[in-house]
C-alpha cells in the first residue's frame, strides 16, 4: 500500500506554467548557475515531443507563447531549486534581461532524433565555459550535469527522493484493485495533502471563468446566452469548470496547478470533474480527498502504459479515465462500476491525439470530461462494452494494457507526423 502512497506524492506536485516549456527552463537554469561569465549562446536538442508541447503555450508573466523566452528566462532567474515552480515571481527586470538574450539571437533549438520522448539537452556558453543539463525521461530528472564536460553533482531535487517513478516497470504494482482498496483504507490523514490540490485547481478554475483567456471554452459554455446551447445542469457546469481551468493555463496564467503524472492539464482533467462535482453533492472533505486520490492514481495508472508524453492526449484520455472513477466514487458506485466506467471511457476517447500544448487542450479536456460524464452514468446503470467491443477486453486491466501497445505498435509515426504538420504552417519555427 505504501507504494501507492509514495507515488501520489512523487506524481502530484504543483507548477507554474505548461511542463514541457517550464521543464526546458529548468534545465537551462541547472546549467547556467554553473557559469559566472556572460552567457554568449544556449543551444537546445530537444525530443519531438518537447517541442510539439512546447512550441504554442503560453508562458506565465510574459504574455509570450512558446520555448524561447522559456528558454532564456531560464538563463537569468537563478531559481532551479524550485523545479517546476521555476518562474513564480518573475519580474519585469528578469523578462527584459530574457528578451535581451533573444534580441541578441543566442539561443538555438534542434530536434534530437532520440527514442526517449521526453528529453531536454540545454548547453548554456560563455566565452570561455560551457555548462550541459540533460532531463530525461521524467520533467525535473536530471539524468547529467556538467561543467566543461566535468559532472557536477546535482543538488538534491524534491522530485528525486527515491520514490519510484512511472518508468520504473519493477517498482510499479499499479492496478484497479489495489487503488481502489488503497484509497477506501487508507487513513484519511495520508490523503489529505490532496485537498491543498484541489483547492488550487479551483482557483484556476474561477480565474478562467472569470478572465477571457485562451478559447474561452469553459466561460462561453457557463455564460447564458442565445448563443450558448448548453444548459445550467450540473454535467455543464463541471464542464465549463474544468475547461476554464485550461483555458487560463494554456493562455499563460502565473497561477500555479496541481499536477499529475507530469502535466498541468492532466492534473486538471482528473481533479476538477470531481471537485466539481463533489461540491454541487455537497460532499465532506475526507470523501473528497478520497476521491481525488482515485482519479489521480487512475490517471498514473493509465499514463504508466500511454507513456509520459505520447501521440494521445494523456489529458483527455488517462484525465478523462481518471475523472470517471471519481465521478463514480462520488456517486457510491462499486468497484465494478468503477471498471465499468473505465472501459466505457476508453471506449469512446481511446483515439483522441495529441497536437501539443496549446489553447485547443481546454477543447479537449471538455469533450473527455463530457465523456466522463456520460461513461459514469453508463456504470451506475451497470452498463459497459464487452469483448466484442474493439479495444475492449473483459479485463479492465487488459483494455488499459491495449494503450500501450495502440501507442507502441499502431501510432510509432504519428508524433513526428503531428509535429511535422505543425512545422509546416507559415512562420513557425
Amino acid at each position: 500500500m505504501g507504494n501507492l502512497l509514495e507515488i501520489l506524492h512523487k506524481e502530484v506536485v504543483p507548477a507554474e506554467g505548461c511542463t514541457e516549456p517550464i521543464a526546458v527552463a529548468y534545465a537551462v537554469s541547472l546549467a547556467a548557475e554553473l557559469l559566472e561569465e556572460e552567457i554568449t549562446g544556449i543551444q537546445l536538442h530537444l525530443s519531438g515531443n518537447i517541442i510539439k508541447n512546447a512550441m504554442g503555450v503560453g508562458i506565465p508573466g510574459t504574455g509570450q507563447t512558446g520555448l524561447p523566452i522559456a528558454a532564456a528566462l531560464g538563463a537569468v532567474v537563478g531559481r532551479s531549486h524550485k523545479e517546476l515552480e521555476i518562474l513564480s515571481g518573475l519580474t519585469q527586470d528578469e523578462l527584459k534581461l530574457a528578451n535581451d538574450l533573444l534580441d541578441r539571437k543566442l539561443l538555438k533549438v534542434e530536434i534530437m532524433d532520440t527514442p526517449e520522448k521526453l528529453y531536454i539537452e540545454a548547453q548554456v556558453k560563455t566565452e570561455n565555459h560551457t555548462a550541459t543539463a540533460i532531463l530525461a525521461k521524467e520533467h525535473t530528472n536530471i539524468e547529467y550535469l556538467a561543467l566543461d564536460g566535468k559532472k557536477v553533482t546535482p543538488k538534491k531535487s524534491k522530485a528525486d527522493c527515491g520514490k519510484p517513478g512511472l518508468s520504473d516497470t519493477e517498482a510499479y504494482e499499479g492496478s484497479v484493485d489495489r487503488i481502489f482498496e488503497f484509497i477506501t483504507t487508507a487513513p484519511f490523514s495520508d490523503l489529505s495533502f490532496l485537498l491543498e490540490g484541489a483547492r488550487m485547481n479551483k482557483a484556476i478554475s474561477e480565474e478562467g471563468l472569470r478572465g477571457d483567456y485562451g478559447l474561452q471554452v469553459g466561460k462561453k459554455m457557463n455564460q447564458q446566452s442565445a448563443v450558448n446551447l448548453f444548459g445550467n445542469d450540473v454535467a455543464n457546469k463541471i464542464i465549463a469548470a474544468t475547461a476554464a481551468a485550461s483555458d487560463a493555463r494554456m493562455d499563460g496564467s502565473a497561477m500555479p496547478v496541481m499536477t499529475t503524472a507530469g502535466s498541468g492539464n492532466q492534473g486538471i482533467a482528473c481533479t476538477l470533474p470531481v471537485i466539481s462535482l463533489a461540491e454541487l453533492l455537497g460532499k465532506d472533505e475526507e470523501t473528497l480527498a478520497r476521491a481525488l486520490a482515485l482519479s489521480n492514481l487512475v490517471t498514473v495508472h493509465i499514463k504508466h502504459y500511454i507513456g509520459r508524453l505520447s501521440p494521445l492526449c494523456g489529458s483527455g484520455i488517462a484525465g478523462g479515465v481518471g475523472a470517471n472513477s471519481g465521478i463514480i466514487y462520488l456517486m457510491d458506485g462499486t468497484l465494478e462500476q468503477i471498471k465499468h466506467g473505465i472501459q466505457n471511457t476508453i471506449a469512446s476517447l481511446s483515439g483522441m491525439i495529441c497536437d501539443g500544448a496549446n489553447s485547443t487542450c481546454a477543447l479537449k479536456i471538455s469533450t473527455s470530461t463530457n465523456t466522463a460524464i456520460q461513461a459514469a452514468t453508463l456504470a451506475m446503470n451497470n452498463i459497459a462494452p464487452t469483448t466484442k467491443d474493439g479495444v475492449i477486453f473483459e479485463e479492465v486491466e487488459d483494455t488499459i494494457r491495449n494503450m500501450e501497445r495502440l501507442v507502441q505498435e499502431g501510432l510509432a509515426d504519428t508524433d513526428k507526423t503531428i509535429l511535422n504538420i505543425m512545422l509546416s504552417k507559415g512562420g513557425a519555427n
